[in-house]
């Protein structure tokens, strides 16, 4: 388990991080995201013991980050952007180095074959690291995050630079070492975070602005409602009367006349239900409405809406700290 409690961290006046709370529990795999500039490498990097945090508390595994650093990182994989690879070592030299680094007591052999192949890289143990391809030397670093088995894997945007069948593995790779671990994924793909992860933090100008699950995200975060609804009239004249109504704010034409009948998509005032007044409206013109649905909001329209404000304080993220 990690676990955040009101930690701060300034560099001079500049306080990167505001007193940042949040938890990730066993099987979690957690996506924290967050513009740059947001403090979401400055908590990573207190998480694993890169810097200390000027007032809070921070665990891993029950263990204090800064009372008991040592025993902390024995807990923590971490695989941040750039894998920290030696280019000149092969495949097996490397790993048996991070095995010695980490002072691990797991058979050196047995420990290391067994992760080798649980990340796929058993065929180019004898290869140098600097000739293998983008894909393997990413598989390389999640290895060396693996050795010791470390309860929490950290890892810092994973998929950068791989093409689509690497991403898909990664993606694959990752999920699967989610049914033995606690997961904390960084990265600007936000696809990938809704593909993945279970749950969501969202930091903004060293504030946590949302803590949600994927599924209930989109629900917490106010705005307009969105509807696409196809309409049986001409369509000049049914897009000038949805933009004139008062409970729509937003309009446009988003689909081709389909037989007799046109989608539009419309966007109502936040907490507005349009749809009373759009049936009203269209029987008054004799335009009849013959489908109707909502849109739901994409991880991407969340992370816009949500970095966008300045209240940061959502009343939500009450909501995750709970948990």
């Amino acid at each position: 388990m990690i676990e955040f409690c009101n930690v701060y961290k300034n560099y001079g006046d500049k306080k990167a991080l505001k007193g940042i709370s949040f938890k990730a529990q066993p099987g979690d795999i957690l996506g924290f995201l967050g513009p740059n500039g947001a403090g979401k490498s400055t908590a990573l990097n207190i998480l694993t013991g890169y810097l200390s945090a000027t007032s809070g508390e921070a665990f891993v595994d029950g263990v204090d980050i800064f009372e008991q650093p040592l025993e902390a990182k024995r807990r923590i994989g971490f695989l941040p952007e750039q894998p920290p690879l030696y280019p000149e070592m092969t495949v097996s030299e490397y790993l048996s180095f991070v095995y010695d680094l980490k002072r691990c007591e797991k058979p050196r052999k047995t420990h290391l074959r067994e992760i080798s192949e649980v990340v796929r890289i058993g065929d180019v143990q004898k290869r140098l690291i600097k000739n293998l391809s983008k894909g393997y030397r990413q598989r390389v670093g999640f290895a060396q995050a693996l050795i010791g088995n470390p309860k929490v894997l950290v890892f810092d945007e994973p998929t950068v630079g791989l093409d689509p069948k690497q991403i898909i593995e990664i993606r694959n790779l990752i999920t699967l070492l989610g049914k033995e671990h606690t997961i904390i994924l960084s990265s600007h793909v936000l696809p990938e975070v809704q593909q993945i992860c279970s749950r969501v933090v969202v930091i903004n100008e060293g504030l946590i602005v949302a803590d949600e699950s994927i599924e209930s995200l989109a629900q917490a975060v106010e705005g307009p409602r969105r509807l696409i609804v196809k309409i049986c009239g001409p369509e000049d004249d049914v897009l000038k009367a949805l933009k004139t109504m008062p409970a729509v704010e937003f309009a446009e034409k988003v689909g081709n006349t389909d037989t007799d009948s046109t989608s539009y998509l419309i966007e109502s005032a936040e907490r507005v239900d349009a749809r009373k007044a759009l049936f009203s409206a269209m029987a008054a013109k004799s335009w009849p409405i013959i489908g109707i649905e909502g849109v739901e909001m994409s991880l991407e329209d969340v992370f816009v809406r949500l970095t966008a404000r300045k209240d940061a304080n959502l009343r939500f993220v009450e909501r995750g700290k709970r948990r």
